[in-house]
């Protein structure tokens, strides 16, 4: 006996439709792409297609553990829960608490919901997580432009004339900051209608094999390149806004220093390339400027994240069909917001500013380290590996060895949680129901989509039940969480103008709500709230619709909503915030700085998310696998065969070498994710890597946002067995 199921694939951003064949038992024996989702249209990539070798890899953890000395110990959830509450009950300072939340946080609805209440329970604002070492600075900017970090626009994939996309390699990450389903297919259909696709990048990806064009750039100079675009629309009159902005002129006399002619020297790219890119943009019927984590995870990656909307301005194709447009997504609610700012709070050490409730990932060791008054000595880690994915893993896994007491929300016992006092692990993935409340805030058209759950949790809690009694714990109440958010929730809204329920009986209202879990009750909530929902007036969503409909509901192609969009005080867009405007004379001081000999940048893998996925046998080898890609110039000049070693100012690793004309000379290029050596994790073990952030360096950051600098990192080279003095 078998049975057909349906879901949304959870393992990157690309939100596709899975058709599922589970046996009696519940084991998965196919996967497929879900032909009627309207969004992915049967689309599938390797990831999604182990969702069940995932699903059921055998070195998951089933019960939760306490650590006994170097032993582990399979607990009852009791007794774990008693655990971790005994240890906090011994902190006297709540800001001796940290709070790590990893990437997949975002890829689960108990990540999405459960999270700030239960660091609102904690009652600390040491919280970190994988945003600063990834997208922060694009969250920055929009903040500052739009006055919402959340508020970021996305290329109209489907309608758009040109697409000049940097640091980003869609045909192996699916996207990200920008949802879309098939990606290859979409940039595919946008180059079989007559459009042109440019991509800038250090190597040539498989994205860039695609594209029109390919334009090589040294690592972390994207803003450079950009400012070059912006000082030739402006010279040549060929800027164009379709909107009253503030900050023009300021902009136009910043991007005065920045000429082709001296930004060339900078980037590596030829003058009359840049002039020609600006002429193209201004030239094209519709365009969009995108970049992802090659440009977000470097030195200047707010400038660049914001000189990409300055351009989507400045050619007047933001908000419009076939440009930079905003997603609707269906669990918006638009309540009263005040105006974004950063910098509430600073980190105790470094003095480094708070951005979107959180500090630098960065300044984690330091605040772990270093004694006197709010130490960090207690740590909740949430599905995350800051060993692997945060710059100077080998500091913090010095740290975490530190700490009085941590607690870690994860199926894995990894380089991280081996850590912990407790791990307290979540279900399987089919034991889980699923809603993208991030990702289709950034989807290139509007959808929705709920999975329910397909299998029992038999005697386990739900992850967001763990995180909810965690919550509880902390804060010594007792009852049910989601009650208390709901009736919260819906209070805000009754007092809320145009909310559809202005005025209404909470209670009254909490009886309606549709759902088995409290998860789908705040979903349903949040779907009836929302601009399609029927509290709104404005439709017909609910929960009870989206299980009506498994695969998916199109609803519709993004549409111009800047109006609506807009928080700033002035209700304008902001071309030239005053933190901005502060960091191009920063970045203006660099501008004749001479590159470093060679420089180290990342690398997407097809069949891999960060180290998620390096434990499923099919995903591991081939083309994914742990190399130092490295021009074949440098690599006979330098004398490497088989191995080299890679040294910066933080640490040396030891890797294979693999000579490739795909990458410019002067840079190489490690994987992000590995690192595995003496995992509990078999595969992964069988298959370790080196862990490219043992030479990533804690102290360099992106300034207005707290970023992580991955890409740019200055090392050396050497074959095996030669000694370098420093």
């Amino acid at each position: 006996m078998t049975s057909t199921v349906h879901r949304t694939c959870p393992l990157c951003e690309a939100v596709c439709g899975l058709t599922l064949t589970l046996d009696d038992g519940g084991h998965v024996t196919s996967v497929r792409g879900d032909k009627d989702d309207p969004f992915s249209k049967g689309f599938i990539c390797p990831k999604g297609a182990s969702l069940g070798r995932l699903d059921e890899d055998p070195d998951r953890l089933r019960k939760p553990l306490i650590r006994e000395g170097e032993l582990w110990r399979e607990v009852g959830w009791d007794e774990a829960f008693a655990a971790v509450k005994a240890g906090l009950d011994r902190l006297d300072d709540r800001r001796s608490i940290g709070v790590y939340l990893g990437n997949p946080n975002a890829h689960t609805m108990a990540g999405a919901l459960y999270a700030a209440p239960l660091i609102k329970a904690l009652g600390t604002r040491n919280v970190f997580s994988a945003s600063t070492a990834d997208q922060m600075p694009k969250h920055v900017a929009s903040g500052l432009m739009f006055g919402h970090p959340l508020a970021i626009p996305v290329p109209d994939l489907d309608r758009t004339d040109y697409l000049l996309m940097l640091g980003a390699n869609p045909l192996e990450s699916n996207g990200s900051l920008c949802t879309a389903p098939d990606f290859p297919g979409r940039l595919k259909a946008l180059r079989g209608r007559g459009g042109r696709l440019v991509v800038v990048d250090p190597r040539r990806t498989r994205t860039a094999a695609l594209g029109d064009e390919h334009v090589f750039i040294r690592p972390g100079t994207d803003a450079y390149l950009l400012f070059g675009i912006v000082h030739t629309l402006f010279a040549e009159d060929l800027a164009r806004p379709r909107h009253e902005v503030n900050g023009l002129a300021e902009v136009r006399e910043a991007a005065k220093h920045f000429p082709p002619e001296s930004v060339a020297r900078r980037t590596g790219v030829p003058a009359e390339t840049i002039t020609r890119l600006a002429r193209e943009l201004a030239a094209a019927p519709t365009a969009a400027v995108y970049a992802r984590i090659g440009t977000c995870t470097a030195e200047f990656g707010t400038l660049a994240q914001w000189l990409v909307d300055v351009l989507n301005v400045l050619t007047g194709n933001l908000d419009r069909p076939g440009g930079a447009m905003f997603p609707k997504p269906a669990t918006e609610f638009a309540g009263r917001r005040r105006p974004y700012v950063v910098g509430r709070w600073k980190s105790r050490v470094r003095g480094l500013p708070e951005a979107n409730g959180e500090l630098p990932v960065a300044t984690l060791a330091d605040e772990i380290e270093t004694p006197g008054e709010g130490q960090v000595r207690f740590l909740l880690t949430i599905a995350g590996n800051p060993v692997l994915s945060a710059p100077h893993g080998a500091r913090l896994d010095t740290a975490f060895a530190g700490l009085d007491f941590m607690v870690s929300v994860d199926p894995y016992l990894n380089e991280t949680t081996r850590h912990a006092n407790v791990i307290l692990p979540p279900p399987r993935v089919l034991q889980s129901g699923h809603y993208d409340f991030a990702l289709l805030g950034f989807a290139v058209r509007n959808y929705a989509r709920y999975s329910p759950p397909l299998l029992p949790l038999d005697e386990r809690p739900s992850e967001a039940q763990i995180l909810a009694r965690l919550a509880m714990i902390a804060s010594g109440l007792e009852g049910d969480l989601d009650a208390f958010v709901i009736d919260d929730m819906l209070g805000k809204a009754t007092q809320t103008p145009g909310s559809g329920i202005e005025g209404r009986d909470v209670a009254e209202l909490r009886d309606l709500l549709d759902g088995e879990t409290g998860s789908e009750r705040r979903l349903d909530l949040m779907l009836r709230l929302g601009p399609y929902g029927e509290w709104a007036g404005k439709g017909d969503l609910s929960l009870r619709k989206l299980l009506d409909n498994p695969h998916g509901l199109d609803l519709g192609a993004l549409e111009p909503r800047l109006d609506e969009v807009l928080k700033t005080a002035s209700g304008l867009v902001e071309l030239a915030p005053p933190q901005l405007m502060e960091d191009v004379e920063r970045l203006r001081g660099k501008l004749e700085e001479e590159p470093p000999e060679i420089v180290l940048i990342g690398r997407r893998h097809l069949r891999s998310n960060n180290s998620w996925m390096h434990n499923v046998g099919p995903l591991v080898g081939g083309s994914n696998t742990c190399t130092l890609q490295i021009h074949p110039s440098d690599a006979d000049r330098l004398g490497l065969a088989g191995e080299a070693v890679v040294r910066s100012a933080k640490g040396q690793v030891t890797v294979p070498v693999e000579p490739t004309d795909t990458i410019m000379p002067g840079v190489v290029s490690l994987p992000h994710g590995w690192g595995h050596a003496g995992s509990a994790q078999n595969v992964a073990a069988e298959h370790p890597g080196v862990n490219v952030n043992t030479l990533t360096d804690e102290t360099t950051i992106d300034v207005p946002s707290g970023n992580a600098v991955f890409n740019g990192v200055p090392v050396t080279i050497s074959p095996t067995g030669v000694i370098i003095a420093h």
